[in-house]
Parts: structure tokens; C-alpha cells; sequence
């Protein structure tokens, strides 16, 4: 199901969400806004996870930074 909304949007990021169907990047103005709207989504939702993790176990420590920096390769 979908609904139909009438939004107001900065000229420039209409125009962004132009060109991104005009480069084929998406289908139509709606699915760009539609796939921004569920990126951000996500991004909430991790951040709510990561700010849980936190007050549950505390700020990552300094080995902690440094595992995860060799688990990804990026020492």
C-alpha cells in the first residue's frame, strides 16, 4: 500500500532527487524520497542501538578501537 503525500522541499534537493532519475539512480522523484526516507530510518535505528550498547556497557575503550581497526583492516 502506498499513500500519496504533496511535500515542499528546498529547491536543491529537488533538484537532486531530478537528477538522481535522470541518471537512473531511481526510478521516480517518489522512490528517491521514499529510499532517503528509509536510509534515515535505518540510521536512527542503529544509532538508538549503538546509544543502548553504550549505556549498557559503557564507551568502547581504546583496545576495543584498535581490535576493530584490525578486525577492518584499516591499521
Amino acid at each position: 500500500m502506498t499513500t500519496k503525500l504533496a511535500v515542499s522541499l528546498p529547491d536543491e534537493l529537488a533538484e537532486q532527487a531530478r537528477q538522481a532519475v535522470r541518471e537512473g539512480r531511481a526510478a521516480s522523484v517518489s522512490a528517491y524520497i521514499a529510499d532517503a526516507m528509509a536510509q534515515s530510518a535505518r540510521t536512527r535505528s542503529i544509532s538508538r542501538l549503538v546509544a543502548d550498547m553504550r549505556a549498557e556497557d559503557g564507551r568502547p575503550s581504546e583496545e576495543d578501537y584498535a581490535w576493530a581497526r584490525r578486525a577492518l583492516g584499516v591499521e
